[in-house]
């Protein structure tokens, strides 16, 4: 049998009393402290409901309009819609220049590389793709080594092509979505170099996200060819630059600009620009420039010079060619200018074409002796004879006569010292020297053409002057602003100034007519300047330059100019050149070529009879 324990009552209960008190105590303590941590937590509770009720307030009331702007502002874009720039023609409706619409390339180098890696495609590969493609797209002188190199580059933003056509740009997109585009415009110059120093050029400026003219007259009618641009808000989605559709708000419609229909002839002007580098070439000449008015209206048909540049690439265009000397060149004229004095001695009765002048080999003015351009003694000289041998002694002695006052008030209706606003910037007045800081020598030179200066284009201005019956019209190059419309609003005539009467200003034509004269014993100064079945009135010139190292005058440079009228005795059109110390004495030849020209071109009738031989000289 087994044994049976038996464990004693009293022991049993003390250890049950114990266990007791112990779990009563454990049991306890947590609901002791609970008061103290519910009262922790609804405070906490409590104030943050109480912050997020301010944050709400002021996000709802306080800064709900600043809030909702900056909301507003990242889905929102301003997009500037460009203005169409206005084209420019000639009188004929040849355009001179024009605008196309082009697009710039971009790509973001780091945001392709990013979405490459995100669809586990190789990178690299992909730009050398995407630079091969747009290579083979747009060809020469893109290089696909350069493209690969941009978009191989830590460059945000990279600009893969500046220039190019909406067809190709929507080729290269259509390959390869990332590549985004943004509007451009491409300024295009047909002729090349014809009228390049007039027209001058316009360029795209990626500041202003549109083309602006930098010279000549793109750059003097800029406001008037640029019109005015527009404006369109869009959204777009977030993290992109992709417009959403039916977003779009046109808050201001983009206005073109106005055209303009120049005075110039294209084909003229290709033609004398030519004949005038050529002969500027052959003789060596350091510069060249001429002018082609309308007799009456001084509407400028061509204005040439022999350097010029072509603005379609203008990176290879130097600056000192971006200029245009016929207006902003001024130079000292020579004995071209001795047609002041002539007029002003007929206009006031000082003599007469068949006055005989007794004009000695030399002439002491002052301190200066003036010779003629061939020693001689004593000749017997015909007004006309004067001009006609450009006598420097024989237009001194009729100067004396007519006086200084009469002399410069002629000067001024002539137009010399004074822009004619002809329409184009960087026009020189030219220089006359005041009449109160006269010395005793100044009126030794200023008859004979030196110690004053004119541009090519106010002389010919002058001889405008006695083509136009004395009538001198400011020259003008514009002559109408074409409306975006398509309406025609013809640029003012400028008002005429009189210069003389109609009877004096025929009266010098004739005689000038003697200048182009080739009878033996009796020859003018230009006979190569006659042109068969034309009368021909004209002037040669030949001016001494200043010497800058000792401020004087040279006996080795000289200015070479020429005016002449077609035809004399209905004039049509007015040619004034310029050469810059050629090696040849005349510039009679070149305007023979340029009057043949014309008579061809405009079909100027002959003239129903020959010049008549005059006396120029009595033994």
């Amino acid at each position: 049998m087994g044994s049976k324990v038996i464990i004693p009552r009293a022991r049993a209960t003390h250890r049950a009393g114990k266990v007791s008190r112990r779990r009563r105590r454990r049991l306890s303590l947590p609901a002791a402290g609970l008061p103290r941590r519910l009262v922790l937590g609804r405070v906490v509770l409590v104030l943050a409901l109480v912050a997020a009720g301010l944050k709400l307030l002021a996000v709802q009331g306080l800064q709900a309009a600043e809030l909702s702007a900056q909301a507003a502002n990242q889905r929102t874009t301003v997009q500037t819609l460009p203005a169409q720039r206005g084209t420019i023609t000639d009188r004929n409706g040849t355009p001179l220049a024009f605008s196309v619409a082009a697009e710039a390339l971009y790509a973001q180098p780091k945001r392709i590389t990013a979405e490459q890696r995100a669809v586990r495609a190789d990178p690299d590969a992909h730009k050398q793709a995407m630079a091969r493609r747009i290579a083979q797209v747009l060809g020469p002188p893109v290089s696909e080594q350069e493209l690969l190199s941009k978009l191989r580059s830590a460059d945000t933003t990279v600009l893969l092509a500046p220039l190019v056509t909406p067809a190709k740009a929507r080729t290269i997109q259509r390959d390869f979505p990332e590549i985004s585009a943004e509007h451009r415009e491409i300024r295009q110059y047909p002729g090349g170099e014809l009228a390049a120093n007039v027209l001058g050029v316009a360029n795209w400026r990626a500041d202003e996200r549109k083309v602006r003219g930098l010279v000549g007259l793109e750059n003097y009618a800029d406001a008037l060819l640029a019109g005015r641009d527009g404006r369109r808000v869009v959204d777009t989605a977030e993290g992109s630059d992709a417009v959403i559709p039916g977003s779009e708000r046109v808050e201001r419609s983009p206005v073109p600009g106005s055209g303009l229909e120049l005075t110039l002839d294209s084909d003229l002007q290709f033609t004398v620009a030519q004949m005038l580098g050529d002969y500027a070439r052959k003789y060596h000449a350091k510069g060249a420039s001429a002018v082609v008015l309308d007799a009456h209206t001084a509407e400028v048909y061509a204005m040439a010079n022999d350097v010029t540049f072509d603005p379609n690439n203008l990176a290879a265009a130097r600056p000192e060619l971006l200029g245009n000397p016929a207006v902003s060149a001024p130079f000292e004229p020579g004995s071209v200018n001795k047609v002041v004095t002539a007029a002003a001695a007929i206009e006031n009765g000082v003599l007469t074409p068949d006055t005989v002048l007794h004009v000695p080999g030399e002439l002491r003015i002052a301190d200066t002796t003036v010779r003629d351009a061939w020693r001689h003694g004593t000749l017997n000289l015909t007004f006309t004879g004067v001009l006609a041998r450009s006598s420097n002694v024989g237009v001194l002695l009729t100067a004396q006569r007519l006086g200084k006052d009469r002399f410069v008030d002629m000067l001024t209706r002539m137009g010399l010292g004074q822009r004619t606003n002809v329409g184009l910037p960087g026009e020189s007045a030219g220089r006359v020297p005041p009449r109160d800081r006269w010395s005793g020598s100044t009126f030794a030179n200023l008859p004979i053409g030196q110690g004053l200066s004119m541009t090519v284009l106010q002389m010919a201005g002058m001889y405008q002057a006695i083509a136009n019956d004395g009538l001198r019209i400011p020259p003008r190059i514009v002559s109408a602003e074409i409306a975006p419309d398509g309406t025609r609003r013809a640029t003012p005539r400028p008002a005429g100034v009189r210069v003389v009467s109609p009877q004096t200003a025929r009266t010098v034509r004739n005689m000038l007519r003697a200048v182009v004269q080739n009878v033996p014993g009796q020859r003018g100064t230009a006979t190569e300047a006659a042109l068969d079945g034309y009368q021909i009135a004209a002037k040669t010139g030949t001016a001494q330059q200043v010497n800058p190292a000792c401020g004087c005058y040279s006996n080795s440079n000289y200015w070479i100019t020429f005016a002449g009228i077609l035809p004399a005795d209905a004039p049509r059109f007015v040619v004034g050149i310029m050469l810059d110390n050629p090696a040849v004495g005349s510039a009679a030849p070149l305007f023979h070529d340029i009057a043949s020209y014309l008579a061809g071109r405009y079909q100027i009738p002959l003239s129903p009879a020959p010049s008549p031989v005059v006396t120029l000289t009595f033994p």
